[in-house]
């Protein structure tokens, strides 16, 4: 079996590694080792990050629509049953867009969702 020469392979392995350490400090940021530990936790921790990111925004939103939501005489889970039981589908993010950006229509929904408790 022939002998297989990686140089190349391997020069640009450590190249991407070391490029993707830019900016990091010391050592992280000069030696390959060091570099590719800290690489890899990087993007374990923006993996886990873009995971949270979800969870996160969909808490902000909640937070949103209950204060609304309290500001028409409505808590959020009567807010949440009112709209189900009067079949209006509008999703957490828009729910929260309307009760920030546009009172008069989420007074309008909450209005219709009260009915329906």
């Amino acid at each position: 079996m022939p002998r297989v020469k990686s140089a190349v392979a391997s020069r640009q392995r450590r190249k991407t590694t070391l490029k993707a350490a830019k900016g990091y400090r010391g050592a992280r940021s000069k030696l390959y080792k060091t570099a590719r530990e800290s690489v890899n936790r990087a993007m374990a921790y923006a993996y886990r990050g873009r995971k949270l990111r979800k969870r996160d925004m969909r808490r902000l939103w909640i937070a949103r629509i209950n204060a609304a939501a309290r500001l028409n005489g409505l808590s959020y889970s009567k807010f949440i049953k009112g709209l189900k039981e009067a079949e209006i589908v509008l999703d957490r993010k828009i729910l929260a867009e309307l009760a920030v950006n546009d009172a008069a229509i989420f007074a309008e929904i909450a209005r219709v969702a009260k009915e329906h408790i």
